[in-house]
This record gives structure tokens, sequence and C-alpha cells, in this order.
């Protein structure tokens, strides 16, 4: 078990910021630009860890423990999912409960890390990013609840296991392909990215998870954008898993299909940013609440 975990975790550190450079790569395409080097996130990392830290006198530990805990939290749930050939290191019953609440976890930390400075526009940023995510993780704990009806197990190994394809092949194809787009947004809308949030974006009014790391610089500003990378990998693994989930006989071909697509859906990500504007505020709830219809839609199906 050991060598799986090392392994697991060695192919999350290495790719994981790899998929970021694709998204820009796509949308400076798009915008007809040359755009950034696509090993551009590596070199953000490297410059950020050679710089020292700076901390405010009116913060405590709290204002440190936000970055730690979300840089820790998607090395731990990588490890209750599949990669490709790769079985889940650590599996048992009801693990797919802890994984969401995993990031439940690094939420609150974050959220506190933003309160901890005193700002008005990180609260408000934290404020927002708490909302939303009252409204997403219905959205995720159905969609799981989806797949264990399938697998007819409560374990994310199982759940995302080769017996997908034969669902897929079945009649839980329909309810497979709302999940699908169910967990597509849900994987927008957790990693800020747009229609919903904006990565990017220098309006403190408008920000939402950008503006709680306002005052984050250095090696904890790294630890804050490696974490959000690892997590948006972590999150698209679950697609990945569920969209292609047929196996070869051979692990190593098995991973680099997987890593394949996860290369392929971040050139999605990066077309929707390029052909979608950003949604007004007060639209969000009503797209996330859709998702959740839409996941009770797909819960019906499987159990009628």
């Amino acid at each position: 078990m050991f060598s799986r975990i090392v392994l697991q975790l060695a192919v999350l550190l290495l790719f994981a910021p790899l998929p970021l450079g694709v998204i820009n790569k796509t949308k400076a395409l798009f915008a007809g630009r040359v755009g950034p080097p696509l090993l551009q996130p590596y070199y953000d990392l490297a410059r950020l860890w050679r710089k020292g830290f700076v901390f405010s006198r009116t913060t405590t530990w709290i204002f440190l423990a936000g970055p730690v805990v979300g840089l820790v939290v998607p090395l731990l749930a990588a490890l209750l999912i599949p990669f490709g050939g790769l079985p889940a290191p650590v599996s048992f019953t009801g693990d797919l409960i802890l994984f969401v609440y995993l990031f439940g976890l690094a939420r609150f930390f974050t959220a506190a890390a933003a309160l901890d400075t005193g700002s008005s526009f990180e609260g408000m940023g934290a404020a927002r990013e708490v909302f939303f995510s009252c409204l997403a993780e219905p959205t995720l704990l159905l969609a799981l609840l989806v797949l264990a009806r399938g697998a007819g197990s409560l374990t994310l190994g199982a759940l995302l296991g080769p017996q997908l394809a034969g669902q897929w092949q079945g009649g839980a194809g329909a309810a497979l392909g709302l999940i699908v787009v169910c967990l597509f947004v849900l994987l927008l809308v957790e990693n800020s990215r747009i229609p919903f949030d904006d990565p990017n974006t220098h309006l403190e009014l408008t920000m939402i998870h950008e503006v709680m790391v306002l005052d984050h610089s250095g090696p904890a500003f790294g630890m804050i954008l490696y974490g959000a990378a690892m997590k948006l990998m972590v999150m698209g693994a679950l697609l990945v898993r569920l969209i292609l989930p047929w196996q070869t006989a051979s692990p190593l071909l098995d991973l680099l299909l997987f890593l394949g697509g996860q290369l392929a859906l971040a050139v999605l990500i990066g077309v929707v940013e390029s052909s979608m504007a950003r949604l007004k505020l007060p639209r969000v709830p009503q797209v996330l609440v859709g998702t959740t219809l839409l996941s009770v839609l797909a819960l019906v199906l499987v159990l009628r």
C-alpha cells in the first residue's frame, strides 16, 4: 500500500500544475495571442517559494493554517480515488462522505484565514464562497449517490471502477450523462472558473475566491496556488473516470489515458472560458440549484 500511495501522490504533485498551463494556452489561442508557456504555472510556483513570508501583525495562526490545509486536503482526497489504472490506495465504506467534507474543511480554513485579516473585501469573498458551496455540496453528494446505486457500493474506488463501462452500455446511460453535466458545472464553480468566477480579475467587488487570498504572498500564496491546481486535478479525476471507465491490460497505458483525459478536460475548460462571459452573481445560485435538480432527476432514473 505504501508504494501505491507514493506513486499516486507523485503523479498528482508532478502533473497538477500542467492543466492550468493548458487552460491558459487554450484561452490565449482563442484570443489570437501566443500566451504564456505551458510550464508557466511551475515557474510561478518556483518564484513564489523563493520569496519570504510576510504576515500582518493583526493576523493569527489561522492566516497560515488556511494555505496549509488547502495544500494538504487535495493530497488526502487523492488517496480515495483511482487514477487511471492505479486503484485507490485508501478505500473503505463511506469514504465518499469523507471525500466531500475534506474539501469542506479546506473551504472553512480558507474562509477563516480571509476573515482573520479583518479586511471587509476578504470577508465579502468568504461569504460568497461559503454561500455557493452550500448550494454545490448537495449536488456532489447526490451525484455520488447515483454512482453508488449503480455500483452497489459506498466506496469511491468501486464507484469509479471499470463497472461504469457496463452502466454506460446498459440502462443507466441517461442518468450518467446528467451526472457528467452536474460534475462539470461543479468543477467550474469549486475551482473558481468562468462563468462563476474569474481567477484573473483584479476587481475586488466581483471576486469570490481570489479576494480571500489578497493578503497572502510568497510561499503561503504558492501553497494556495498549488493546492488549487491539485484540487482541479482531483475533482477532474471524477469526470475523467466517469467518462473513460474502460481499462486496458496495461496499467501504464491506463495512466497515460487518464492523464490525457485530464489535459482534454483542461482544453474544454479553456474553451468554455473563452466563449462565455462571467455570470451575474444572482444567476450563480440559480445555476447551482438547477444542477441539484438534475442530480435528483438522475437519482430518480436509477431508482425507478
